[in-house]
């Protein structure tokens, strides 16, 4: 009986408390806590203790009450919300059903016929399977292909883009030449002929990823021309090479960030800074421009092409602009291979009157470059001078994995720097920057009186010698057919179609050997009308005359020349040669083609001369490195040895017995050996 009394009285006291736990407030507290919750959904404390004592509610009863209004309301706009998205869902989908049995009685205004459309689904899934057959079908192909040509084909690049590295530097649909036919896809190569931008499609995420790539990349940079050493090491020809050791410590992630640390990769830094005469602003808008830096770089960047805009930029003056490109990266001689990278391209203003450009290698699934690569934070900081003068910073910064050993007779100059480095970047620079100078200034030749004229055959000229630069290179972006590798002679012939009158097929030329004669003496040599029946085999020993001259720069040697022949037995009097030289501290150049008269008028006139068809030849000249420490006995006085490059086009109309090739090839072979005659003569 106790027992039961002690249980019917817990039982009692449960069911108090249970009936204490629920209070139900009165009208009156009610109205009043809606009133202070319309005012306020979020009293603080102060508010809950009046509403406490002028109600007679504990603390906690207010609060309790407000957090579950605050539900209840959220609750009931959440229906409403959802009450009308059925609504308005209902409705599409009825409309959604309309149009389908509206589109199954549609007919075909060309044909009359009923159309018959399938599911999407189905229809992607159709997509696939003709994918899956073309790529089958692509294989096989290559497979034939591949026993004919002695090795592997590339295979293509997946479908975001669907196109091949050559297809990006220059647009157009597939083009599946695979280098079979000479000239199948028939291009004059010049770097004005390359499209300057890609539709690339980038998701946000991607475009966060490279923006903050950059940044990083820009503040290596610019601690990269603020300090010297022991960042920066002085050699022996005082030339600013980076220190692994310190830049290692000083930046510990940059192996993480990019660079492949293959057994046999290497590493190129160097830097170099010099005074250029053009201000900042245009010098930035000519880096970020793909097509202008191809322009004012013809001997160093061999293809240049802008994949997409990342950020235009603030105000249009491209402060924060950052571009995706894809740049190739050539020396002119066969016996190089060149550079290819798919960079991002960061523009900044750091402060008035002071801009940075960086590059930084980002890797991208669809570009596969022959040369394994990568590009750390390079770049130039440019600081604007007094009179348009600009003071240019200029950082190079690789690390290269060989897929073959560089020729031993460009080994010096390529290890060095001297080939790709920095001070090849402002020397050019500095030389192009003149030649636009010169471009707008008031001609002084009485052969080309008006400015018009004199712009016309300066841009002729630049067309000339873009065209040589490239013929006489290793691109694998200039739509050129390789007819003959390396032959027994060093030589190596190209071809592409001319896209000119005269019809025809062009055959290029190629070779590169040493002298031990120092480059300005070559280039003298070269230059000078009165020994050139010396070396051009062309002109039977006739003599030529200058008949006009167009400086385009500081140097003497820097200018454009036009020429005539003076050949008694000859017929052709009215067939001249335009020349342009020109010479900096990373090399020279001497290019010419020859031009019959009415062309060469049509251009002193100011007319357009982008359909005057050229032939450019010429020679390329670098300076050899430590070459003239290896062979005492034949030792240069003031500066080594001579890196030259020789090459020459000629028209041909077929390609079927191999009878032009000799021809350019014996051609080629002359100028050679009347190099090596005259290497005698002097030494």
């Amino acid at each position: 009986m106790k027992m039961e009394f002690l249980g019917d009285s817990s039982e009692t006291d449960k069911k108090t408390m249970k009936k204490k736990r629920f209070h139900r407030h009165t009208p009156h507290q009610i109205q009043r806590l809606e009133s202070a919750f319309n005012e306020c959904q979020h009293p603080d404390e102060k508010q809950r203790m009046q509403l406490s004592r002028e109600l007679g509610l504990a603390p906690r009863q207010i609060k309790f009450w407000f957090q579950n209004r605050r539900t209840q309301k959220k609750a009931q706009h959440e229906r409403a919300d959802n009450c009308a998205l059925k609504e308005e869902n209902d409705r599409i989908r009825c409309e959604n059903i309309a149009i389908r049995e509206a589109l199954k009685h549609t007919i075909c205004p060309t044909c009359g016929e009923t159309s018959a459309h399938e599911d999407s689904y189905l229809d992607e899934q159709k997509l696939r399977i003709q994918n899956a057959q073309l790529r089958e079908e692509l294989e096989r192909v290559s497979s034939i292909a591949a026993k004919f040509m002695g090795r592997q084909l590339p295979h293509l690049p997946p479908l975001l883009l669907n196109q091949t590295p050559r297809q990006l530097f220059h647009g157009g649909g597939p083009c599946l030449d695979f280098d079979l036919l000479p000239a199948s896809c028939s291009s004059m190569p010049a770097t004005t002929l390359l499209p300057s931008q890609t539709n690339l499609a980038i998701s946000d995420i991607d475009k966060s990823i490279m923006t903050n790539i950059a940044v990083t990349a820009m503040e290596e940079l610019l601690r990269h021309t603020q300090t010297n050493e022991p960042l920066w090491i002085k050699t022996d020809g005082a030339r600013d090479v980076l220190n692994l050791e310190s830049y290692e410590n000083m930046f510990p992630r940059s192996s993480s960030r990019g660079g492949k640390n293959h057994h046999n990769s290497r590493v190129e830094a160097t830097r170099s800074s010099g005074i250029v005469f053009t201000n900042a602003m245009t010098l930035v808008d000519m880096l970020m421009d793909s097509v202008k830096s191809a322009e004012i770089f013809p001997s160093v960047v061999a293809a240049s092409k802008t994949l997409a805009v990342v950020s235009s930029g603030l105000r249009g003056n491209h402060g924060d602009a950052l571009h995706l490109m894809l740049e190739e990266l050539q020396v002119l001689s066969p016996l190089v291979t060149t550079r290819e990278f798919s960079v991002l391209r960061y523009c900044q203003q750091i402060e008035h009157g002071t801009w940075a450009v960086v590059n930084v290698s980002y890797e991208l699934p669809q570009f596969i470059p022959s040369s394994r690569s990568y590009r750390f934070p390079s770049g130039c900081l440019i600081q604007d001078l007094s009179n348009g003068y600009s003071k240019v910073t200029w950082v190079e910064h690789v690390e290269i994995s060989e897929q073959e050993p560089v020729h031993e007779m460009f080994k010096d100059t390529v290890r060095e720097g001297l080939a790709f480095g920095a001070e090849r970047w402002i020397a050019s620079l500095q030389r192009m920057c003149e030649r636009l100078t010169a471009l707008i200034e008031p001609a002084t030749s009485s052969a080309i009186p008006s400015l018009e004229g004199k712009r016309s055959v300066m841009k002729l000229a630049q067309r000339m010698v873009s065209n040589f630069c490239l013929s006489v290179g290793t691109s694998n972006n200039t739509r050129s057919t390789v007819v003959s590798g390396m032959n027994e002679f060093g030589i190596r012939v190209t071809s592409y179609k001319s896209q000119h009158e005269p019809n025809g097929t062009v055959l290029c030329a190629a070779t590169s050997f040493w002298l031990p004669v120092s480059p300005l003496i070559v280039f003298n040599f070269l230059k000078d009308e009165r020994t050139r029946p010396q070396w051009d085999v062309l002109l039977n020993g006739s003599s030529v005359q200058e008949v006009a001259h167009i400086a385009n720069g500081s140097h003497p040697g820097n200018c454009i020349s036009v020429l005539r022949g003076f050949n008694a037995s000859s017929s052709q009097n009215n067939m001249l040669i335009l020349q342009e030289s020109c010479v900096d501290s990373s090399g020279s150049l001497v290019v010419y083609t020859p031009v019959d008269l009415p062309a060469l008028n049509m251009a002193m006139s100011g007319q357009d001369t982008s359909y005057i068809p050229i032939l450019p030849s010429g020679f390329a000249i670098l300076p050899d490195g430590s070459r003239n420490n290896q062979t005492p006995e034949l030792k240069v006085e003031g500066g080594g040895g001579s890196l030259i490059t020789v090459g020459f086009q000629i028209m041909v109309k077929q390609l079927s017995k191999g009878f032009e090739k000799t021809e350019v090839e014996h051609t080629t072979l002359e100028r050679r050996d009347s190099m090596h005659h005259h290497r005698k003569t002097t030494c």
